[in-house]
């Protein structure tokens, strides 16, 4: 398909001139953009009925309809973390969070910050953590009180064994917060098999909203005994999940744009399939991508057991001829938006899965990058 002739194709299904092939914020459909051409007020019936629906629609994908509830928090998806761990998190609690990347370092910040106790069980970022030493640490250190793992590190793009953990975290009686930031809607969890007592992630990931909205998936008998918990008015979980028990309203003004927008994308993801059919989906667009980059010679960082079908992070090449801001700037202007590095282990480039994309759009993707290349001079693809 040429350039211009997709580029409609393109336009037709999202309204976009490009693609982004990130991590989220990602390319959203047409349909949800145009969610976001009405004014709501934020008390008005309607407004709240489709908060109310949203919420019931998010228990359900979790698995956790009865035990569960779902508190929305204004703002990216680190704003509902932190709220997360402040209300669930006593002050004299102690937490541990397993750290395999940026984001496992971030909930670690986030506690100092908080000034909570916590460690770090730390692994290299192209590795999954260790079980047998988190089963030895939660048997040596009885202060532990809760766990924070993160289900699909974006750093790498790496999947952690979150069934494994949550059972060892739940055979010594500890309390497990997921991030699924990069997981949730694309990557099986059931909260019915997967013990934990929160579930964390945004509006602008796998369920190809926009950003301006993260929520919790929260089990209610933990979210009771967490009064008086939070360290800040706007975070405190317990207090947004009580008024909106209350009277169907946020405490503060809602993101009513970004939760239109929201409710159109889940619609759209019920319609799909749900988690099978999107899990499918990006996973044929993983394989079509790391294929065709290894075609070229590029080298993944990941096995492929490890690598989640989200973003692929791949090897900077060793060819003098490669420059990253030049071949970034080159697939731009084509109308593909990739994702520098953010590894400290070796000198990468990041390519998202996620999003309104298909297979196609991943094989015009390729073509361009193998243009962009001959024009550039690159010929070796490897890492040094």
């Amino acid at each position: 398909m040429s350039d211009t002739l997709h580029a409609a194709v393109r336009a037709a299904r999202t309204g976009n001139d490009e693609f982004l092939l990130t991590p989220g914020p990602l390319t959203t459909s047409l349909t949800v953009k145009q969610a976001m051409l009405r004014d709501w007020g934020s008390r008005d019936k309607q407004f709240i009925a489709l908060n109310a629906r949203i919420r019931e629609r998010l228990v359900e994908i979790a698995g956790g309809e009865g035990e569960y509830v779902c508190v929305p928090v204004q703002g990216s998806g680190t704003f509902s973390v932190e709220a997360t761990l402040g209300t669930l998190l006593p002050r004299d609690g102690r937490l541990l969070v397993l750290v395999n990347g940026a984001y496992g370092e971030r909930m670690m910040k986030i506690a100092k910050y908080l000034g909570r106790s916590a460690l770090a069980l730390t692994c290299a970022e192209d590795r999954t953590p260790d079980l047998a030493s988190l089963d030895a640490l939660l048997a040596e250190d009885s202060a532990i009180t809760h766990v924070a793992a993160v289900h699909c590190e974006t750093t790498s793009g790496i999947l952690n064994p979150i069934r494994e953990i949550a059972g060892l975290v739940s055979k010594h009686g500890r309390s497990l917060i997921i991030d699924a930031m990069s997981a949730f809607g694309a990557i099986p969890l059931d909260v019915r098999e997967v013990a934990c007592d929160a579930v964390v992630a945004s509006s602008n990931k796998c369920l190809e909203g926009v950003p301006g909205m993260g929520y919790a998936i929260v089990r209610r008998s933990a979210l009771e005994a967490c009064e008086g918990n939070a360290h800040s008015l706007s975070l405190d979980l317990y207090d947004q999940w009580r008024g909106l028990e209350g009277n169907g309203q946020w405490r503060f003004t809602p993101p009513t744009h970004v939760l239109a927008a929201f409710d159109q994308a889940v619609s759209e993801f019920e319609a799909e399939g749900g988690v099978p059919a999107r899990n499918a989906r990006y996973s044929e667009n993983c394989r079509v991508l790391v294929d065709g980059m290894r075609a070229l010679g590029f080298e993944t960082l990941l096995p492929d057991a490890l690598q989640a079908p989200i973003i692929v992070t791949f090897h900077m090449p060793a060819d003098a001829n490669f420059d990253f801001g030049a071949f970034y700037d080159r697939l731009a202007a084509r109308g593909y938006v990739i994702y520098p590095g953010k590894l400290t282990v070796a000198p990468t480039f990041r390519i998202g899965c996620i999003g309104q994309l298909v297979r196609e759009d991943l094989e015009a993707a390729l073509a361009v990058i193998r243009e962009t290349l001959n024009d550039m001079g690159v010929t070796q693809c490897a890492p040094a």
